[in-house]
C-alpha cells in the first residue's frame, strides 16, 4: 500500500493560513485596547483594564470572547490593513464558580466608554445572549456606557432621539426584561455617568470601589452648568458615600478585586435564571447547633438596642449571609444567606437606627429585597423587630405610609415560602407586614417579643385621658396604669388565644430554621414571577 497522499482536488496546498494570520494580527491589535499609552493612563489611575478584570473575576481560563475584532480599521492603497482600533466593549461568556455567565465591559481605554467607539450591537448582543442562553450577566461598567455623547452630533451629522427607532431601543428591551429572567450583576469600576449609570442600577446586586468609583446622571463639568457648585469633585457629587446611603448602589469595597469576590458570592446564592431553583450549598453546619449567645441578645431594657447581625449569624450556616444594602434604609437588614445549605433570603429588624421604624427608605428597601426573593424563589425568613412606620413631619413630608402601603402590598404579592421570628416589636400598621396575608406562614416567637396596636408611650395618655385628670397624682396613676397593661402584655398571654402559633427558647432557632428551609425546598417553583422585577 502506497504511502503517498492524494493531489489536493482544490488546489488550496497552503490552506488558509493568510487569512489565519490576518486574524491574528486583528486580535493582537485588540488586546493592545487603547495603545500602550492609555493603559498607562489607566495604571496611573490605579485601575485595572478591562481585559484584567475579566481574567480577575471569571475562572481561569474561561473566558470565551464575542466580536474580538469588532472594532474601526484603516487600510492602505493596497487594502492593507494599516490601524486598528477595537470596539470599547469586550464580552463573551465565561464560568464563574464553575458555572456559565455572560461578561459584558467597558473599555474607558478606548474614548472613555463613550459612544463615539462603540458598536451598539455588542451590549445588546451580550443582554440577548444571557435572556435567551439563560444565564447570568455581569457588566463591567467605566464611563458612559456606550450612550451618545457630544461629540456624537459632529460624528453622526445629527442628534439622536433617545429611545428612538432602531436598534438601540433593543438593549432597553433587554435590560428590562433580563431583571425578571436572570441575575443581573453590576460593577461600577471608575467614573460611571449617563446611561453607564442606568446600567449599572438595573441590576439585582451592583457594587462600586470607595476610592475610585463615581456614579452620576451627569458629571461636574454639566452640573455646573445648572448653577451648581463649579469646583464640585466627582467624589463630591457621586461618591460611594452619597450614592450607597441614597440606595442607587447595593454595595462599596475597597478594592476591584472585592468587588469581583463579591459578584462571585452573590452569584453563589441564586439559579442561573428564573426557570430553575438555586441549588443547595455545602451541609457542613449542624442544623441541631445551638448558640448559648442567643439567649441574653435582646436586653431587657426595651428601649436599648442591641446588635441584630450576630444574632442573624448566630441561626444561619456559619459564615453564610451576605449582606446587600447595609447603607440604606438602615432600619432593616437583608442579605441572602443559607440554612442547613438551602439559599434564604433575610431580612431583620436593626434597632439601632430610628428603633428599626420604618421610614420610606426602609420600605423601598423592603419592596426591592421581596421582588428579589420572588424573582428567583428564595424562601424568606424575617426576624421581626419593627416598633411601626416612623412618625413626625419628616415622615410625613416622606409620604411614609405610602411607601409602607407598597411594602405591605409587595410582601402581601410574594408566593415564596415565609417564616417570621418575633424577636422584639411588632406594632402598627408596619407590624402586620410580618406576614404574607391570607396564606400559610411559620411564626414564632421569642419571649422577648412584645406587640400591639400601638405602643403604649403615648398612647396611655390619649386612652385614659379622663382618668389621668382626675387622679390626685398623674405620674402614680400612669405607673399603675402601665404595670397592669404590660402585665397583660406577655407574649404568652398571646399564644394562650393562639395569636401567636408557638414560643421559643431562642437558643433553638437555628434548628426551627434549618426545619423551615427543608420544608420550603420542594415548595418553589421554577418559572417568572407575575411581574417583572424593578430596580
Amino acid at each position: 500500500m502506497s504511502n503517498r497522499r492524494p493531489p489536493d482536488p482544490s488546489g488550496n496546498k497552503k490552506g488558509w493560513q493568510p487569512e489565519i494570520d490576518d486574524l491574528r494580527q486583528r486580535e493582537q491589535f485588540a488586546k493592545e485596547l487603547g495603545g500602550a499609552d492609555k493603559i498607562e493612563r489607566q495604571k496611573k489611575g490605579g485601575r485595572l483594564t478591562v481585559r484584567q478584570r475579566i481574567d480577575a473575576l471569571i475562572d481561569k481560563e474561561s473566558f470565551r470572547e464575542i466580536g474580538t475584532i469588532a472594532g474601526r480599521a484603516t487600510y492602505d492603497a493596497d487594502n492593507k490593513l494599516q490601524t486598528f482600533t477595537p470596539s470599547n466593549r469586550v464580552m463573551g461568556r465565561a464560568m464563574v464558580g464553575g458555572r456559565p455567565v455572560i461578561v459584558t465591559g467597558d473599555d474607558f481605554t478606548v474614548r472613555g466608554g463613550s459612544a463615539d467607539a462603540t458598536i451598539p450591537t455588542k451590549a445588546i448582543y451580550a443582554e440577548q445572549m444571557a435572556n435567551e442562553f439563560q444565564l447570568p450577566i455581569i457588566r463591567v461598567i467605566e464611563g458612559s456606557g456606550g450612550g451618545g455623547s457630544v461629540k456624537t452630533i459632529e460624528t453622526t451629522g445629527r442628534a439622536n432621539l433617545p429611545g428612538g427607532l432602531g436598534e438601540s431601543s433593543r438593549w432597553y428591551e433587554y435590560a428590562t426584561d433580563n431583571l425578571a429572567t436572570v441575575p443581573v450583576v453590576g460593577l461600577g469600576l471608575g467614573s460611571v455617568a449617563g446611561l453607564g449609570a442606568a446600567l449599572l442600577t438595573a441590576s439585582h446586586y451592583s457594587v462600586i470601589v470607595k476610592s475610585m468609583s463615581a456614579v452620576f446622571v451627569a458629571g461636574p463639568p454639566v452640573v455646573a452648568r445648572i448653577g451648581e457648585k463649579s469646583d464640585l469633585g466627582k467624589q463630591e457629587l457621586g461618591g460611594w458615600g452619597i450614592q450607597c446611603s441614597a440606595g442607587a448602589v447595593d454595595d462599596a469595597v475597597d478594592t476591584e478585586e472585592q468587588a469581583f469576590a463579591q459578584a462571585r458570592k452573590f452569584l453563589s446564592y441564586l439559579p442561573n435564571s428564573v426557570h430553575d431553583v438555586s441549588p443547595r450549598g455545602p451541609r457542613t453546619d449542624p442544623p441541631t447547633r445551638r448558640e448559648d449567645s442567643l439567649f441574653t441578645a435582646v436586653p431587657r431594657d426595651r428601649t436599648q438596642p442591641y446588635k441584630m447581625r450576630p444574632i442573624i449569624e448566630a441561626i444561619v450556616d456559619k459564615g453564610s449571609f451576605f449582606e446587600m444594602g447595609k447603607w440604606f434604609g438602615r432600619g432593616i437588614i437583608t442579605g441572602l444567606a443559607r440554612a442547613d445549605g438551602v439559599p434564604v433570603a433575610v431580612m431583620a429588624g436593626d434597632s439601632f437606627h430610628q428603633g428599626g421604624s420604618w421610614t420610606a427608605d426602609v420600605c423601598d428597601k423592603v419592596i426591592r429585597f421581596v421582588d428579589l426573593a420572588e424573582t428567583f424563589h428564595l424562601p424568606i425568613l424575617y426576624l421581626v423587630d419593627c416598633p411601626g412606620f416612623a412618625i413626625g413631619l419628616d415622615a410625613e413630608k416622606a409620604a411614609t405610609i405610602r411607601h409602607g402601603v407598597r411594602a405591605m402590598a409587595a410582601v402581601n404579592q410574594s408566593t415564596v415560602p415565609w417564616c417570621s421570628i418575633m424577636v422584639r416589636n411588632a406594632f402598627g400598621v408596619a407590624g402586620v407586614v410580618h406576614k404574607p396575608a391570607g396564606r400559610m406562614a411559620m411564626r414564632y416567637a421569642w419571649p422577648s417579643a412584645w406587640w400591639g396596636s400601638l405602643p403604649l408611650e403615648g398612647g396611655i395618655e390619649a386612652a385614659y385621658r379622663a382618668d389621668l385628670d382626675a387622679a390626685d397624682d398623674p405620674k402614680a396613676k400612669m405607673a399603675e396604669i402601665e404595670d397592669r397593661l404590660n402585665a397583660l402584655r406577655s407574649p404568652l398571654r398571646s399564644a394562650e388565644a393562639f395569636w401567636i402559633e408557638e414560643m421559643l427558647d431562642p437558643r433553638d432557632t437555628r434548628k426551627i430554621v434549618c426545619e423551615f428551609a427543608n420544608l420550603a425546598m420542594p415548595l418553589r417553583k421554577p418559572g417568572r414571577a407575575s411581574f417583572g422585577m424593578r430596580p
